[in-house]
Protein backbone atom coordinates (compact mmCIF):
# COMPACT_ATOMS: atom_id res chain seq x y z
CA UNK A 1 0.00 0.00 0.00
CA UNK A 2 1.71 3.30 -1.27
CA UNK A 3 -1.12 5.73 -1.35
CA UNK A 4 -2.55 8.09 1.31
CA UNK A 5 -4.74 10.81 1.15
CA UNK A 6 -3.56 14.60 -0.12
CA UNK A 7 -1.26 16.23 2.69
CA UNK A 8 -2.47 19.34 4.27
CA UNK A 9 -0.32 22.33 4.52
CA UNK A 10 -2.20 23.81 7.73
CA UNK A 11 -0.27 27.60 7.44
CA UNK A 12 0.89 28.84 4.59
CA UNK A 13 2.31 32.35 3.07
CA UNK A 14 1.67 31.68 -0.85
CA UNK A 15 2.89 35.66 -1.31
CA UNK A 16 6.48 34.36 -0.07
CA UNK A 17 7.23 32.24 -2.97
CA UNK A 18 9.38 34.50 -4.73
CA UNK A 19 11.45 35.70 -1.64
CA UNK A 20 13.83 33.05 -2.58
CA UNK A 21 16.72 35.32 -3.89
CA UNK A 22 15.86 38.54 -2.42
CA UNK A 23 18.18 41.57 -1.87
CA UNK A 24 19.76 41.28 1.90
CA UNK A 25 17.68 43.96 4.08
CA UNK A 26 19.29 47.45 4.57
CA UNK A 27 21.06 45.85 7.76
CA UNK A 28 21.31 42.38 9.55
CA UNK A 29 18.53 41.42 11.46
CA UNK A 30 18.97 41.03 15.07
CA UNK A 31 15.92 40.11 16.99
CA UNK A 32 12.10 38.40 15.17
CA UNK A 33 10.95 42.67 15.59
CA UNK A 34 14.17 42.99 13.18
CA UNK A 35 13.10 40.75 10.56
CA UNK A 36 9.67 41.56 10.33
CA UNK A 37 10.77 45.07 9.72
CA UNK A 38 13.31 44.30 7.79
CA UNK A 39 12.50 41.14 5.19
CA UNK A 40 8.49 40.11 5.32
CA UNK A 41 6.97 43.59 6.09
CA UNK A 42 9.03 45.17 2.87
CA UNK A 43 8.05 42.16 0.45
CA UNK A 44 4.33 42.27 1.39
CA UNK A 45 4.48 46.12 0.74
CA UNK A 46 6.30 45.56 -2.66
CA UNK A 47 4.02 43.34 -4.05
CA UNK A 48 1.28 43.87 -6.73
CA UNK A 49 -1.37 41.30 -8.19
CA UNK A 50 0.86 40.03 -11.35
CA UNK A 51 3.04 39.62 -8.48
CA UNK A 52 1.07 37.71 -6.08
CA UNK A 53 -0.49 35.52 -8.65
CA UNK A 54 2.54 33.56 -10.23
CA UNK A 55 4.08 33.62 -6.92
CA UNK A 56 0.77 31.59 -5.59
CA UNK A 57 0.70 29.59 -8.67
CA UNK A 58 4.35 28.76 -8.15
CA UNK A 59 3.61 27.94 -4.22
CA UNK A 60 0.42 25.58 -5.52
CA UNK A 61 2.45 23.93 -8.19
CA UNK A 62 5.40 22.77 -5.69
CA UNK A 63 2.83 21.96 -3.11
CA UNK A 64 1.01 19.68 -5.87
CA UNK A 65 4.88 18.22 -6.61
CA UNK A 66 5.20 17.30 -2.47
CA UNK A 67 1.90 15.52 -2.43
CA UNK A 68 0.46 18.52 -0.88
CA UNK A 69 -3.91 19.18 -2.09
CA UNK A 70 -4.94 21.61 0.29
CA UNK A 71 -3.25 24.95 2.15
CA UNK A 72 -4.68 27.31 4.43
CA UNK A 73 -3.04 30.61 3.65
CA UNK A 74 -2.73 33.47 5.27
CA UNK A 75 -1.90 36.65 3.50
CA UNK A 76 -0.72 39.95 3.18
CA UNK A 77 -0.16 43.16 0.47
CA UNK A 78 -1.04 46.26 2.36
CA UNK A 79 -0.79 47.84 -1.11
CA UNK A 80 -2.83 45.72 -2.98
CA UNK A 81 -5.62 44.32 -0.77
CA UNK A 82 -9.10 44.83 -2.83
CA UNK A 83 -8.97 41.13 -4.63
CA UNK A 84 -5.77 39.66 -3.45
CA UNK A 85 -7.54 37.22 -2.09
CA UNK A 86 -9.73 36.01 -5.09
CA UNK A 87 -6.09 36.15 -7.18
CA UNK A 88 -4.63 33.36 -4.80
CA UNK A 89 -7.39 31.40 -5.04
CA UNK A 90 -7.77 31.81 -8.96
CA UNK A 91 -4.01 30.93 -9.19
CA UNK A 92 -4.55 27.71 -7.31
CA UNK A 93 -7.86 26.56 -8.57
CA UNK A 94 -5.60 26.62 -12.04
CA UNK A 95 -2.85 24.50 -10.87
CA UNK A 96 -5.80 22.20 -9.09
CA UNK A 97 -4.78 22.66 -5.31
CA UNK A 98 -7.28 23.13 -2.64
CA UNK A 99 -7.11 26.39 -0.67
CA UNK A 100 -8.42 28.29 2.33
CA UNK A 101 -7.85 32.27 2.19
CA UNK A 102 -7.55 34.80 4.51
CA UNK A 103 -6.12 38.38 4.56
CA UNK A 104 -4.36 39.27 7.62
CA UNK A 105 -5.80 42.19 8.76
CA UNK A 106 -3.61 45.07 11.30
CA UNK A 107 -3.09 48.15 12.20
CA UNK A 108 0.38 48.75 10.99
CA UNK A 109 -0.75 51.02 8.40
CA UNK A 110 -2.96 53.22 10.29
CA UNK A 111 -7.09 52.00 10.73
CA UNK A 112 -7.93 52.92 7.42
CA UNK A 113 -5.67 49.92 6.30
CA UNK A 114 -7.45 47.50 9.05
CA UNK A 115 -10.67 48.33 7.63
CA UNK A 116 -9.64 47.42 4.08
CA UNK A 117 -8.23 44.11 5.29
CA UNK A 118 -11.43 43.19 7.45
CA UNK A 119 -13.27 44.38 4.19
CA UNK A 120 -11.32 42.13 1.84
CA UNK A 121 -12.00 39.38 4.36
CA UNK A 122 -15.50 40.13 4.14
CA UNK A 123 -15.58 40.19 0.37
CA UNK A 124 -13.99 37.22 -0.33
CA UNK A 125 -16.61 35.10 2.09
CA UNK A 126 -19.46 36.92 0.88
CA UNK A 127 -18.71 36.18 -3.19
CA UNK A 128 -18.57 31.92 -1.88
CA UNK A 129 -14.60 31.93 -1.51
CA UNK A 130 -13.85 29.36 1.21
CA UNK A 131 -11.34 30.84 4.15
CA UNK A 132 -11.14 32.28 7.31
CA UNK A 133 -10.45 35.75 8.78
CA UNK A 134 -6.68 36.67 8.83
CA UNK A 135 -5.54 38.51 11.57
CA UNK A 136 -1.74 39.54 11.33
CA UNK A 137 -0.89 39.07 15.47
CA UNK A 138 -2.20 40.94 18.22
CA UNK A 139 0.63 43.61 18.90
CA UNK A 140 0.04 44.66 15.01
CA UNK A 141 -3.60 45.62 16.42
CA UNK A 142 -5.69 47.37 18.26
CA UNK A 143 -8.07 46.18 20.55
CA UNK A 144 -11.19 47.40 18.33
CA UNK A 145 -9.37 45.55 15.20
CA UNK A 146 -9.05 42.48 17.15
CA UNK A 147 -13.14 42.21 18.38
CA UNK A 148 -14.46 43.91 14.74
CA UNK A 149 -11.77 40.26 13.16
CA UNK A 150 -13.46 38.30 15.75
CA UNK A 151 -17.24 39.17 15.50
CA UNK A 152 -16.68 39.39 11.36
CA UNK A 153 -15.27 35.59 11.59
CA UNK A 154 -18.37 34.70 13.99
CA UNK A 155 -20.92 36.52 11.41
CA UNK A 156 -19.70 34.15 8.68
CA UNK A 157 -19.51 30.95 10.87
CA UNK A 158 -15.13 30.63 10.30
CA UNK A 159 -12.60 30.85 12.23
CA UNK A 160 -9.71 33.20 12.59
CA UNK A 161 -6.23 32.81 11.62
CA UNK A 162 -3.95 34.62 13.62
CA UNK A 163 0.04 34.03 14.58
CA UNK A 164 -0.09 34.75 18.37
CA UNK A 165 3.14 34.52 20.60
CA UNK A 166 5.61 33.57 17.73
CA UNK A 167 8.60 36.11 19.52
CA UNK A 168 8.42 37.48 22.69
CA UNK A 169 7.08 40.81 20.94
CA UNK A 170 3.54 38.85 21.32
CA UNK A 171 4.03 37.37 24.59
CA UNK A 172 0.84 39.01 25.61
CA UNK A 173 -1.44 38.18 23.11
CA UNK A 174 -3.41 35.74 25.31
CA UNK A 175 -4.50 38.12 27.55
CA UNK A 176 -5.94 40.63 24.81
CA UNK A 177 -7.68 37.64 22.43
CA UNK A 178 -8.39 35.02 24.96
CA UNK A 179 -11.95 36.16 25.46
CA UNK A 180 -12.58 36.16 21.77
CA UNK A 181 -11.24 32.81 20.74
CA UNK A 182 -13.49 30.00 19.70
CA UNK A 183 -12.28 26.28 18.46
CA UNK A 184 -12.78 27.42 15.18
CA UNK A 185 -9.80 29.49 15.33
CA UNK A 186 -5.95 28.80 14.11
CA UNK A 187 -3.46 29.96 16.55
CA UNK A 188 -0.40 30.01 14.54
CA UNK A 189 3.31 29.32 16.15
CA UNK A 190 2.43 29.63 19.87
CA UNK A 191 6.32 29.61 20.79
CA UNK A 192 5.92 31.92 23.71
CA UNK A 193 2.60 30.67 25.06
CA UNK A 194 2.00 29.37 28.70
CA UNK A 195 1.01 25.95 29.17
CA UNK A 196 -2.65 27.42 30.19
CA UNK A 197 -2.69 30.09 28.22
CA UNK A 198 -5.86 29.62 27.90
CA UNK A 199 -6.61 29.95 23.68
CA UNK A 200 -9.08 27.70 22.32
CA UNK A 201 -8.50 26.57 19.15
CA UNK A 202 -6.33 24.55 16.71
CA UNK A 203 -2.50 25.63 17.08
CA UNK A 204 -0.35 25.63 14.38
CA UNK A 205 3.40 24.35 14.91
CA UNK A 206 6.05 25.61 12.05
CA UNK A 207 9.59 23.50 13.20
CA UNK A 208 11.14 25.17 10.17
CA UNK A 209 10.33 28.78 10.33
CA UNK A 210 10.72 28.75 14.02
CA UNK A 211 14.10 27.60 13.58
CA UNK A 212 14.84 29.64 10.86
CA UNK A 213 13.67 33.14 13.05
CA UNK A 214 15.48 31.64 16.60
CA UNK A 215 12.08 32.37 18.14
CA UNK A 216 12.87 29.63 19.79
CA UNK A 217 10.94 25.79 20.49
CA UNK A 218 6.92 25.95 20.77
CA UNK A 219 7.36 22.16 22.60
CA UNK A 220 3.88 21.80 21.12
CA UNK A 221 2.96 18.53 22.76
CA UNK A 222 2.54 20.57 25.98
CA UNK A 223 -0.57 21.64 25.04
CA UNK A 224 -4.37 19.87 25.34
CA UNK A 225 -5.14 22.06 22.13
CA UNK A 226 -5.23 20.01 18.43
CA UNK A 227 -2.06 20.88 17.06
CA UNK A 228 -1.47 20.71 13.19
CA UNK A 229 2.18 21.60 11.20
CA UNK A 230 2.30 23.92 8.97
CA UNK A 231 5.61 25.51 6.60
CA UNK A 232 4.65 29.53 7.44
CA UNK A 233 5.78 30.19 4.11
CA UNK A 234 8.67 27.47 3.58
CA UNK A 235 7.22 25.47 0.74
CA UNK A 236 4.83 22.86 1.52
CA UNK A 237 6.70 19.80 1.69
CA UNK A 238 4.73 18.56 4.27
CA UNK A 239 6.54 15.03 4.82
CA UNK A 240 10.20 17.48 5.47
CA UNK A 241 8.51 19.20 8.05
CA UNK A 242 6.73 16.50 9.88
CA UNK A 243 10.30 14.96 10.05
CA UNK A 244 11.96 18.00 10.98
CA UNK A 245 9.20 18.04 13.87
CA UNK A 246 9.92 15.05 15.17
CA UNK A 247 13.58 15.84 14.74
CA UNK A 248 13.22 19.06 17.23
CA UNK A 249 10.69 16.93 19.33
CA UNK A 250 13.28 14.51 19.43
CA UNK A 251 16.18 16.12 20.51
CA UNK A 252 13.93 18.13 23.47
CA UNK A 253 12.27 14.73 24.62
CA UNK A 254 13.93 11.60 24.08
CA UNK A 255 11.38 9.63 24.41
CA UNK A 256 9.47 11.46 21.69
CA UNK A 257 8.14 9.25 18.80
CA UNK A 258 7.43 9.98 15.01
CA UNK A 259 3.74 8.56 15.44
CA UNK A 260 2.90 11.75 17.83
CA UNK A 261 4.22 14.32 15.09
CA UNK A 262 2.82 12.22 12.18
CA UNK A 263 -0.64 12.84 14.50
CA UNK A 264 0.08 16.47 14.30
CA UNK A 265 0.31 16.00 10.27
CA UNK A 266 -2.74 14.10 10.01
CA UNK A 267 -4.96 16.52 12.17
CA UNK A 268 -4.32 18.46 8.47
CA UNK A 269 -7.14 16.50 7.32
CA UNK A 270 -9.60 17.72 10.43
CA UNK A 271 -9.25 21.47 9.10
CA UNK A 272 -9.12 20.50 5.59
CA UNK A 273 -11.31 17.29 5.18
CA UNK A 274 -12.00 17.56 1.52
CA UNK A 275 -8.00 16.64 1.42
CA UNK A 276 -9.38 13.02 2.53
CA UNK A 277 -11.14 12.25 -0.43
CA UNK A 278 -7.38 12.92 -2.61
CA UNK A 279 -5.13 10.46 -3.05
CA UNK A 280 -1.54 10.61 -3.69
CA UNK A 281 0.39 7.61 -4.84
CA UNK A 282 3.92 7.80 -3.55
CA UNK A 283 7.34 6.15 -4.87
CA UNK A 284 7.82 4.31 -1.23
CA UNK A 285 5.80 1.81 0.18
CA UNK A 286 6.30 2.10 4.08
CA UNK A 287 4.24 4.61 4.97
CA UNK A 288 4.52 4.58 8.21
CA UNK A 289 5.70 6.85 10.91
CA UNK A 290 8.71 5.15 11.55
CA UNK A 291 10.03 4.92 8.53
CA UNK A 292 9.39 8.32 7.11
CA UNK A 293 10.68 9.88 9.88
CA UNK A 294 13.99 8.67 8.55
CA UNK A 295 13.62 8.49 4.87
CA UNK A 296 13.79 11.22 2.63
CA UNK A 297 13.40 11.87 -0.50
CA UNK A 298 10.15 10.12 -1.04
CA UNK A 299 8.04 11.66 -4.17
CA UNK A 300 4.57 11.26 -5.58
CA UNK A 301 4.33 9.56 -8.71
CA UNK A 302 0.23 10.15 -8.66
CA UNK A 303 -1.55 12.96 -7.48
CA UNK A 304 -5.22 12.82 -7.42
CA UNK A 305 -7.58 15.79 -6.43
CA UNK A 306 -10.93 14.91 -6.51
CA UNK A 307 -11.46 13.10 -9.51
CA UNK A 308 -9.13 14.44 -11.73
CA UNK A 309 -5.29 13.39 -11.83
CA UNK A 310 -3.12 16.98 -11.44
CA UNK A 311 0.00 15.33 -11.09
CA UNK A 312 1.49 12.03 -13.08
CA UNK A 313 5.04 10.57 -13.79
CA UNK A 314 6.67 13.86 -12.61
CA UNK A 315 4.43 16.89 -14.45
CA UNK A 316 1.34 18.98 -14.00
CA UNK A 317 -1.46 18.10 -15.91
CA UNK A 318 -2.96 21.48 -15.98
CA UNK A 319 -0.22 23.43 -16.41
CA UNK A 320 3.17 23.98 -18.09
CA UNK A 321 5.84 23.75 -15.17
CA UNK A 322 8.53 25.87 -17.39
CA UNK A 323 6.04 28.47 -18.47
CA UNK A 324 5.22 28.65 -14.54
CA UNK A 325 8.60 29.05 -13.22
CA UNK A 326 9.52 31.53 -16.24
CA UNK A 327 6.55 33.54 -15.73
CA UNK A 328 7.56 33.40 -11.69
CA UNK A 329 10.59 34.60 -12.32
CA UNK A 330 9.93 37.68 -14.22
CA UNK A 331 7.56 38.57 -11.65
CA UNK A 332 10.63 37.45 -8.88
CA UNK A 333 13.45 39.88 -10.76
CA UNK A 334 10.16 42.79 -10.39
CA UNK A 335 9.70 41.91 -6.85
CA UNK A 336 13.41 42.48 -6.21
CA UNK A 337 14.27 45.26 -7.97
CA UNK A 338 11.55 46.86 -5.56
CA UNK A 339 13.31 45.72 -2.62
Amino acid sequence: MNTTPGLVCSHHHLYSSLARGMPPPPHTPIDFADILEMIWWRLDQALDLDILYWSAKLGALEAIRQGTTAIIDHHESPTVIDGSLSVIAEACAEVGVRVNCSYGVTDRHGPEGAKRGLLENERFLKDGGKGMVGVHAAFTCSDETLESAAQLASDFQVGVHIHVAEGKVDAEAPARIRHLTDENWLIIHGVHLEEDHGLQGTIVHNPRSNMNNSVGYARPSRFQNRIALGTDGIGADMLEEFRVAYARHREDEVTATPDISWDWLAAGWDLFPEAIDDKVTWDYDQLDAWHLAYTSGVRPLEVEIGDEVVWKDGLSTRVDEDEVRAKSAEAAKKLHERL
